[in-house]
């Protein structure tokens, strides 16, 4: 059992400008279980969710990751994958050379990562040779998924994750979701689909009662 939940937030406030977005918002992820913040758009789901990946700074308010506060550190982001920002697809590599190349950096042996069962589960073994801007966007967005599934990592932070997915993409998703904490990770996601975060094993809470 970790000493530490996967992710505490307390009294939380975040403005674009005079615009309050959260406020005074509390979330706790306990370690190896999963979290869904549910919600109408705009109100501030993403934010949050970007707040405790240590991509925006919070006007007041505590985090902590893994017992730790968030921030751009080695570390945290070896603990940490999120698709919270929209991935970079360099000029070139193929959607197989990109899970290569993510796994190399996260000291994994691509060979050995699972590569081709990951692509092929998630209906892309066809396009492993393909290049990611001629993917679709669907296709794009299972890459991602991939990518952030393939690599090592105690806490997922995922924003959406069934967005431009089909049924039969979102059954496959939730199930590598389901897998990854029974595995003993973390999660933590915003979604719309309630159906969605209950299979992939998820709590639902909702962004008002924060």
């Amino acid at each position: 059992m970790a000493d530490h939940p996967a992710v505490e937030v307390h009294d939380l406030n975040v403005s674009y400008g005079s615009t309050p977005v959260l406020v005074d918002v509390g979330l706790t992820v306990p370690a190896g279980a999963g979290v869904c913040v549910t919600g109408e758009n705009g109100i501030g789901k993403s934010t949050l969710l970007r707040c405790v990946s240590s991509l925006q700074r919070p006007d007041s308010g505590v985090i902590r990751v893994n017992g730790c506060e968030p921030g751009d550190r080695p570390d945290f982001w070896r603990a940490v994958a999120t698709t919270v920002e929209p991935p970079t697809w360099y000029p070139g590599l193929t959607a197989h050379e990109h899970a290569e190349l993510v796994c190399r950096a996260h000291g994994q042996d691509p060979a050995e990562a699972g590569i081709d069962e990951a692509l092929e589960r998630l209906g892309l073994g066809g396009h492993a040779d393909a290049i990611p801007p001629s993917l679709s966007s669907g296709q794009k967005q299972r890459l991602t998924l991939a990518l952030v599934l393939l690599r090592p990592s105690a806490l997922l932070i995922l924003d959406e994750p069934e967005q431009r997915l089909d049924p039969d993409g979102r059954a496959v998703v939730a199930g590598m979701l389901a897998d990854y904490l029974a595995g003993g990770g973390s999660l933590l996601l915003a979604s719309h689909d309630d159906k969605f975060a209950v299979a992939s094993g998820a709590e639902i809470v909702s962004m008002d009662m924060l």
